[in-house]
């Protein structure tokens, strides 16, 4: 079905993107942005990207593909909760778990657990992702949040907006670093000589990283860094900009390391306010123990 909106003159210099949530409130501002980016979206009979804005007259066509969402089967996978009620659940996520499935992954991931857990779960992230509201890397374990309506991921998908959530981690990095404390501001974006890699590159998106030293080895650093954006890969890419790059990073650090599998890197705390009892909630971790025993074999070494 096709459905066509001439801009008025008091949406002269609105996102395209905004326009048409007004539009079909049924839709999420993502959902949407998926479709102008699939080419469903038409403005004078072209393409447009999200962020156009829209000019007085512009002719806005679209339509909404019937897709037949993914079957994502229910697995009985056991589940590390923190916390639950009937609007939310925390989890610990264990290193080595996808969040959601991919084109070659359909199983054993977390999406997988949370249908079997769970009677119903939000889809602003789309079908394939019910209940995700931010991720971790698949070898990144640690504190995650998990929407179970779209009313509470909406508030959620807020407050990482506003940067009000806290996320902080732990890494064990290559190198000693010299600061007791500093904060990374570098844009991050798509790497142009490795596509399956992020980057600190101009075009990039704002990215900030506040970071502070727990102890120094003879040639590593314990670091604890706070995320107050949400790029993918965001501390990984900024401690290897600082030329620190996380111990067992097979993406981004050139040096191999047989301390540890996979990279020293782990989701510490999460803190937010609870979307319906506006209450401070905060989750901390202990360290995993490969993360653990990499750090007495630093202690031992040094």
């Amino acid at each position: 079905m096709t459905f066509t909106y001439v801009i008025p003159e008091e949406k002269t210099g609105t996102r395209l993107d905004k326009v048409l949530v007004e539009q079909n409130n049924t839709y999420s501002r993502q959902q949407i942005q998926r479709l102008i980016k699939k080419k469903h979206v038409t403005v004078n009979e072209s393409f447009k990207k999200p962020n156009y804005l829209c000019r007085t007259g512009d002719v806005i066509q679209w339509n909404i593909p019937e897709e037949k969402p993914k079957e994502i089967e229910p697995e009985p996978i056991p589940l590390s909760i923190l916390f639950e009620d009937e609007f939310l659940l925390v989890i610990n996520k264990p290193k080595g778990m996808l969040v959601h499935p991919t084109p070659t992954v359909t199983s054993n991931t977390l999406v997988n657990g949370l249908k079997y857990h769970c009677k119903q779960l939000s889809n602003v992230s789309g079908e394939d992702r019910p209940g995700i509201v931010h991720r971790l890397d698949k070898d990144t374990s640690g504190v995650l949040v998990i929407a179970k309506d779209n009313h509470t991921h909406e508030h959620l998908k807020k407050q990482f907006k506003n940067q009000t959530v806290i996320r902080i981690y732990e890494a064990i990095s290559f190198g000693v670093i010299d600061y007791s404390s500093g904060i990374i501001k570098a844009p991050i974006g798509r790497n142009p000589k490795n596509r399956l890699q992020m980057a600190v590159v101009p075009s990039g998106k704002e990215a900030e990283t506040h970071f502070r030293v727990l102890h120094r080895f003879r040639q590593y650093t314990h670091v604890e860094c706070e995320l107050k954006t949400g790029r993918t890969h965001q501390i990984r890419v900024h401690l290897k900009y600082m030329n620190h790059p996380i111990v067992g990073d097979e993406l981004y650090c050139r040096k191999k390391s047989t301390l540890m599998k996979g990279q020293a890197l782990f989701a510490k705390q999460l803190q937010f306010i609870h979307p319906h009892s506006n209450q401070l909630l905060r989750f901390t971790v202990e360290q995993p123990e490969d993360f653990k025993n990499l750090l007495q074999r630093l202690e031992n070494m040094a």
